[in-house]
This record gives structure tokens, C-alpha cells and sequence, in this order.
């Protein structure tokens, strides 16, 4: 098949408008409906797509260190594991793997060292396999990393890859020559289309534009599917934002037209099992594509269980093609709902919170059809249960509960369902009677549940003490009880993260068969810092309030996204420490044998307030400094705050009543125990270029490339100077070498501070070590925005050294830092950060 406008416009016309209701008609229902009703879907028209795309990409994990070897075996390991045979089809070649350079013949090259035998050789392999091949293009001039791009070169590019056999393309978006206009994206990815059209070979088209140009309005004419945000990465912050970015798209998805909210990062370590699951359940919950971004020789059995979890993959797999649609999305708490091919409904309760929380939607507002009780089948788990009229779970912090539902008609065989939510506070050691932890207990079945009891399981040394009745005789349908428990937790225990256990038993049914329902809870144990000077943004606030949008740490509050804020700016000073808030807001520390707080206050330049803010500081129940109402626009000023004897620190914005005021407490100080002024403030850094006596002799590494630098005062984070470097379109590396060895032993981290100009520009480190001069670099690049401002941070773990070579910190030889774009960009403060 080829790629038609008029096969991606009958997609979705066909589909849509018989699909977008969440509520049926209303009709009293005469009897029980049948347990597993039949749906027939309408014939739909042939697309190279049906379901979203299901496979591997190397770039989440590996970054440009791709080659024919980690495709093979991938491949490989694809099969062996059983992936392949649960849909996982597409091994999928990203950005690094040509030459730099065109052939005589204008052709793109396979890069000789990586890919020995081609990439129509690659091909034949995978394909010998029973799976197909996909590559990488860019709708630019250049891709992200510098290779050639297809801008221009559409109609040879794609008759290259259709000759070599490739089967998917991503197309991505830099170095575009763009406008900027919508007009402008349509064309660029439409002459690839048609490229790809003429080649007569069926290769599933990926639009790859980051939703910077709304392609869901326009792509389902284009491609198969198309980026709806920005790159994700490894942590629950991106997970939660781009969730929030495309669950409200369902209505532009269906069969070969696919929101993609970006490739899976299950398995890479930045995140905790409950939040892969909840990637995994979201993104099949949404029809997404389902792109393997893990290094799978490597990959342990809960990775594999995650990602090979059949009765997920039918969701997401589903040959209805829906996207499920947001039923309800308050306070952090979301509710999905998709229909299923067989007439079965998938619901999944989604907490986005840091909090266990009971997550419930009544049946009436979700697309089943009205019946008695309803079969409820959990995906991870495989238990089944009934409810009457609402579906509801204790859905752990961060954690989704994905059910498959039906109608039931006998619900007197099957355990109801009881859903057990908790609640505790901030923990503080050694307070019994001040650490409450509350539990409540709902029955959502059909027939009361009998000799309910809840117990608590604590940490080893801890101690959970009733508060209140922990047991009722009987809990009827939609009932519900509480408890109280007081925690006592020994005055040793170091601050950080404990998971609490909270369990229910019950019986039910005509013979009182027993059953339980168990949640986990993360109870939070602060401590007061220890001795010495430190970035306050580096210390958790025990209770914090915010008008809009979470606390930042490093930056400002943007807007309601998480992350989404620039390196705090008051009255055209830059800080590349502090916290970002919107008045009104409050923070709570403790600061038991703390004695200084030093911070400077204002709002942020990128704010729209209108109104003046006041900062002040409390200790306990006393103010001990206050700003006074600061104009928008206005100097930053110093708070001093005296600390000796209190055992908490409020630091509280109030005067905007709009919320708008961007409130930042830029460069907070908090100094404890015996600290003087002198000592070092934590975590220590170490300035490696500073710029401050000119540009330091920085150069580029690759003096065929292009760009060039000047000291600067536009931009600054660290002193009076930072430094300006005019970028060439495709990038190029700017640093220096060193005279002698660098001596970095002991860095956790390497950072530097950069404001983009109109273009933006991606981010990265590498360093030369060792008496080879062996070049280390992360192979990922950090995406700054045209005009905004962020710290580029690089993990000295996750520095990458050719075979052979070690990360020997001890002997660095040069520093580098990567720029493109084509615009202006400064940078300051390049550093080493060490761990306290």
C-alpha cells in the first residue's frame, strides 16, 4: 500500500464520530446483559499501520553508539525473549549511523565502521528473523547529531532506504530552515510522503516535529503517525508531562493514525517499577506506539515481564484502534477509558501524585452499557473482582491500575471489589502520637463483605499503634470505614523514603470465603540537615503549597507543567540555583540546629505579574524577615534571616492574588551546626571554565565545521562574564585542551549554563582522557528551547569511552561542550559537581 491522503482521511473519518461518545444512550435495561458481548467493527480501509507500531529504537539507551552488532543481537534477543512473538516487530536504526558526508553519487553512506555490511545487509538479517527494519532521517539539512539530512534529497533518500529494504522511517525535525509556519511543516514532511509513495515499497512513515506545529491537526493525510510533545526521558517528571500532554488527543487517533508521545524508557533506571508499569499502561491506554528504548541483552526479568505483559499489549493492540478517552482529570487523579474490539471496556486509574491515592469513576460516566454488576480484571495482576456502579483502587504514588471490564450477569461467584486507600504524613522521628497514618476501607461489590479488619506493616524497628476500631462486622455495597494509627519511628532513623503496608481481609459471599486487599504507601522521614553550608534547593520542604503548578528546584515555575521553567532571573540577573514558586506559596523545612539563612527574593523576569509580592521568612511561629511588596521588574533583594533555636522555616509569598507572580527565592543558603560563611557551600563544585578573564582560548574541535566565540555580559551565572558562540547549523564542539592533566577525581557530574537565541540548540559534555586522548561523551543530547534557559547537566556514569579506553578523571585532557542550531547561544559557568 501506498500512502495515500485519501487512505489516512478515511481512517479517520471512518472512525471517529462513531467512537468519540464515553456515555451510551440512556435505556433501562430489561436484564442482565450477556457476560462477554460481541462487538463487530466496521471494515476499515487497508493502512500500513492498523495498530500502532510495536518494536525497538537504540536511541534511549545508546544514543549515537549504534552499530550493525547491537541491531543483530537485538534482533536476536527480540525473538529468543518472546517479544517478537508478542508483537514487537520493528528494529529501529536512529541518528548517527552514516557518514558525515554524501557519496560521489549523492547518495547517503552506511558508516563502514559501524555498520560493516551495509545496511541492506542489516536488513536481510532482520528480516531472516521474521521482523522488519526501521532508519532514521531528518526533515532538515542536517539531522540532530550532524549527519546528513534529507531536506532536498527526498526523492534519492527514500529510493535508497526502499533499495536497502527498510520498512520504517523517523523523520525527525532539526536544522529545518524553517519559518516556523504550520504550511511550512506540511510540506517538508509531505515531500518525504510522496518521496516514500514513489518508491512502491510499504514503509510505515513516523513524523518526528514534537507537536512544535499541532501534526495531529494535520499529519493523519502524511504519515502513519506523528511526535506529539518533546523528547521523553528517563524520570517520572517527563512520564507525568508528556501523559498530560497527549491523553487529551484521543480524538485525532485511529487506525493508521497514531498519537506518539515518544519512545519507552522501561528499563533504563531512572525510574521505580510502579512508574514503568504506569508508562507501560498509559501508553496502551493511549494507542500509543510501543517503541522498546532499553539495551534488552541486558535487560532483568521485571523489564521483561513489563514490557512483555500480553494483556497490555491486547489494550494497546486493540483492532478497534481508540484511543482512550480522559473520563475525569482533577487534583492529579486521572481516569482513561477505551473500548475494545469484544465489546469490553479498559479503565485505567492514573495518580500522578507523589501520595497513595483512591482513585474511583462511577460506570455511568464510562462507556459501558448499563447493567447489574460488572467483571473486573486486573491487567498486572490477573485478579478479578465485581463492582455494582463505580470501579475504584488504592492506586499507588506515581501508579496506574489498568482494568479489562464487562458486564456480569452472576456477580455472586465473583469477589467484590474492596478498595483500600491510606493516607500518612510527613514522618519526623521519635513523635508517637504526631506521625498519623488513616486507611479507608469501600466496598464497591455487589453483597456485604463481613469481619473486615485492617492491619499496618511497618519497617523493621517501627511501630504502628491503633488509634481507632480496626475492624467492622459488616461493610454493605459502597460502605465504607476508617482508621487511625499513630506511627512511632526510633529517633535514628535517616531521612528518606519507607514503604508502610496496609492491609484489608474480609469474607463475602454465601459461603464467607476469604479475600484481602493490600496497598503500599511511601511514608516520607524528614530529619534536619546535617552540619554545613548548603543550596536549600537541594533540600526537600517538609510541606510546600504552590498557586500553580509544582515547586522548582534550579528554576522557575513556568506554568502548570513540571519542569517547564527557565534558570531563575530577577531584574536581568541570572541564578543557576533557588526555587521557583508562584505567590501565594508556602514552603515548611526543618532547621533544627540551623543557624543562617541567606537568599535573594523577586519576581522573575519571565513572569506577567502585574502585582508586587512579599517574601518572608518565619522560624516557628516568628518573622524574621520580609522583603517588603517587590515590583515586578525590580532588583533582587537579600533576606538575612537569624535560624538559632528554631526548629522550623517557613518561607511564604503572598500579594498576587491572580497566582500569575513568578515568586523565586534565588541562591538560598542554609547554614547549620558549627558552619561559617567561609565554608563551602554543598554539593561543592569546581569551576573549570569561568570566562571571566576573556574566552578562556575556547575553540572548536572540529575547525571544519564552523562557529566561533566572545566573551560576553549578556548572559552570565557566575561572575561578570560568560561567553557567546555563534553556532553552525549542524553544531560542532567547543572547548579547549589543557596544558596539563585535569585532575577531576571524585565528580558525580559535569554542568554548564546556556540560554538559547531564536533557534535553540541541543546540549552535551565530552571529555578527552587518559595519554590517548581518548574521547568520552554521553551520546544524548539536552534540548533547550528558542529563548529559554537551563542548567545542561551530564552524569559522569553515563559518560561513554571507546572500547579499550577507561574514564580515568584523574588524567583529563580536554573539556567540550556541544552547540548547533545556527543561532547565537551563551553559556557560562562550565563546572564539575561533586557529591556531598
Amino acid at each position: 500500500m501506498t500512502h495515500t491522503a485519501k487512505s489516512r482521511t478515511l481512517a479517520v473519518l471512518v472512525l471517529i464520530p462513531s467512537l468519540l461518545s464515553a456515555t451510551p444512550a440512556v435505556a433501562a435495561p430489561a436484564a442482565p446483559a450477556p457476560e462477554r458481548p460481541v462487538a463487530a467493527p466496521a471494515p476499515q480501509p487497508e493502512t500500513l499501520a492498523p495498530t500502532p507500531p510495536m518494536g525497538f529504537n537504540n536511541w534511549n539507551a545508546f544514543g549515537c553508539d549504534v552499530s550493525e552488532t547491537l541491531i543483530k543481537e537485538t534482533a536476536d534477543v527480540l525473538v529468543s525473549s518472546g517479544l517478537a512473538a508478542a508483537g514487537y516487530e520493528y528494529v529501529n536504526i536512529d541518528d548517527c549511523w552514516s557518514l558525515r558526508e554524501r557519496g560521489p553519487d549523492g547518495r547517503l553512506v552506511p558508516d563502514p565502521v559501524k555498520f560493516p555490511s551495509g545496511i541492506s545487509g542489516v536488513a536481510d538479517y532482520v528480516h531472516g528473523k521474521g521482523l522488519k527494519l526501521g532508519i532514521y532521517g531528518d526533515a532538515g539539512t542536517a539531522t540532530c547529531a550532524g549527519y546528513p539530512g534529507s531536506l532536498g534529497h527526498e526523492e534519492i533518500d527514500a529510493r535508497t532506504w526502499a533499495d536497502w529494504g527498510v520498512d520504517y522511517l523517523k523523520y525527525d525535525n532539526c536544522n529545518n530552515q524553517s519559518d516556523g509556519s504550520q504550511q511550512d511543516f506540511v510540506r517538508r514532511y509531505t515531500a518525504m510522503r510522496d518521496a516514500l509513495d514513489a518508491t512502491g515499497r510499504p514503509i510505515v512513515y513516523a513524523i518526528c516535529e514534537w507537536g512544535q506545529s499541532q501534526p495531529w491537526t494535520w499529519a493523519a493525510e502524511v504519515g502513519d503517525l506523528w511526535r506529539t510533545t518533546g523528547d521523553i526521558s528517563d524520570n517520572w517528571s517527563s512520564v507525568r508531562s508528556i501523559i498530560a500532554q497527549n491523553a487529551p488527543l484521543a480524538p485525532y487517533a485511529g487506525p493508521g493514525n497514531w498519537n506518539d508521545p515518544d519512545m519507552l524508557e522501561i528499563g533504563n533506571g531512572g525510574m521505580t517499577g510502579t512508574e514503568y508499569r504506569t508508562h507501560m499502561s498509559m501508553w496502551a491506554m493511549m494507542a500509543a506506539p510501543l517503541l522498546i528504548g532499553t539495551d534488552l541483552r541486558k535487560a532483568t526479568p521485571e523489564t521483561l515481564a513489563i514490557l512483555g505483559n500480553r494483556e497490555i499489549i491486547a489494550i494497546d493492540q486493540d483492532r478497534l484502534g481508540v484511543q482512550g478517552a480522559v473520563v475525569s482529570d482533577r487534583d492529579g487523579l486521572m481516569v482513561l477509558d477505551k473500548p475494545l474490539a469484544n465489546g469490553d471496556r479498559a479503565i485505567a486509574l492514573y495518580n500522578s501524585t507523589d501520595s497513595l491515592a483512591t482513585v474511583s469513576v462511577p460506570v455511568r460516566e464510562t462507556g459501558l452499557r448499563r447493567a447489574g454488576a460488572y467483571r473486573l480484571q486486573d491487567v498486572w495482576t490477573g485478579r478479578v473482582s465485581q463492582a455494582r456502579s463505580t470501579i475504584s483502587a488504592g492506586v499507588p504514588a506515581h501508579g496506574t491500575v489498568v482494568y479489562r471490564v464487562r458486564p456480569l450477569a452472576d456477580p455472586a461467584t465473583v469477589p467484590p471489589q474492596v478498595a483500600l486507600g491510606a493516607t500518612v504524613d510527613n514522618l519526623l522521628p521519635g513523635a508517637l502520637g504526631e506521625n498519623l497514618l488513616t486507611s479507608t476501607v469501600t466496598n464497591r461489590g455487589v453483597g456485604a463483605v463481613r469481619d473486615v479488619r485492617v492491619t499496618v506493616s511497618t519497617p523493621e524497628g517501627w511501630r504502628a499503634a491503633e488509634m481507632s476500631d480496626t475492624a467492622r462486622r459488616r461493610l454493605g455495597t459502597d460502605a465504607s470505614f476508617e482508621t487511625t494509627w499513630a506511627l512511632q519511628i526510633p529517633e535514628e532513623t535517616p531521612a528518606g523514603r519507607y514503604p508502610i503496608t496496609v492491609t484489608t481481609t474480609y469474607r463475602w459471599g454465601g459461603r464467607q470465603r476469604p479475600a484481602s486487599t493490600t496497598s503500599e504507601i511511601i511514608g516520607v522521614v524528614f530529619t534536619p540537615p546535617g552540619d554545613g553550608r548548603r543550596h536549600l534547593s537541594t533540600i526537600a520542604p517538609l510541606h510546600s503549597s504552590n498557586a500553580l503548578g509544582p515547586v522548582e528546584a534550579d528554576q522557575s515555575n513556568g506554568g502548570g507543567a513540571g519542569g517547564d521553567g527557565n534558570l531563575i532571573t530577577i531584574g536581568g540577573r541570572v541564578y543557576n540555583r533557588g526555587i521557583g514558586t508562584t505567590a501565594p506559596s508556602e514552603l515548611f523545612y526543618l532547621v533544627a540546629g540551623c543557624t543562617h539563612l541567606v537568599t535573594d527574593v523577586g519576581i522573575d523576569d519571565e513572569a506577567p505579574a502585574t502585582a508586587p509580592v512579599t517574601f518572608t521568612v518565619h522560624t516557628d511561629d516568628r518573622v524574621v524577615a520580609s522583603s517588603g511588596p517587590v515590583s515586578p521588574g525590580a532588583a533582587p533583594v537579600t533576606l538575612t534571616a537569624d535560624l538559632t533555636g528554631a526548629s522550623g522555616l517557613r518561607l511564604v509569598a503572598t500579594g498576587d492574588a491572580t497566582g500569575q507572580a513568578h515568586a523565586d527565592w534565588a541562591a538560598p543558603i542554609l547554614t547549620c551546626g558549627s558552619a561559617g560563611p567561609d565554608d563551602p557551600v554543598l554539593p561543592t563544585e569546581r569551576t573549570i571554565f569561568s570566562f571571566e578573564s576573556g574566552t578562556e582560548d575556547f575553540t572548536v574541535a572540529n575547525p571544519g565545521s564552523g562557529g566561533t566565540v566572545a566573551q560576553t555580559r549578556t548572559f552570565r551565572t557566575e561572575g561578570e562574564h560568560g561567553l557567546t558562540v555563534a553556532t553552525p547549523k549542524d553544531g560542532n564542539w567547543f572547548g579547549r585542551t589543557f596544558a596539563e592533566p585535569l585532575d577531576l577525581t571524585g565528580a558525580a557530574r559535569l554542568r554548564f549554563d546556556v540560554r538559547a537565541g531564536e533557534v535553540g540548540t541541543v546540549g552535551e559534555f565530552a571529555v578527552q582522557v587518559g595519554p590517548d586522548w581518548a574521547w568520552c561523551q554521553g551520546g544524548l543530547w539536552s534540548w533547550t528551547n528558542p529563548f529559554a534557559s537551563r542548567t545542561i547537566t551530564e552524569e559522569i556514569d553515563d559518560l561513554s569511552c571507546p572500547a579499550g579506553a577507561s574514564l580515568d578523571l584523574s588524567q583529563v585532557r580536554a573539556v567540550w561542550i556541544f552547540l548547533n542550531g545556527g543561532g547565537q547561544v551563551h553559556v557560562d559557568n562550565v563546572r564539575a559537581e561533586y557529591p556531598e
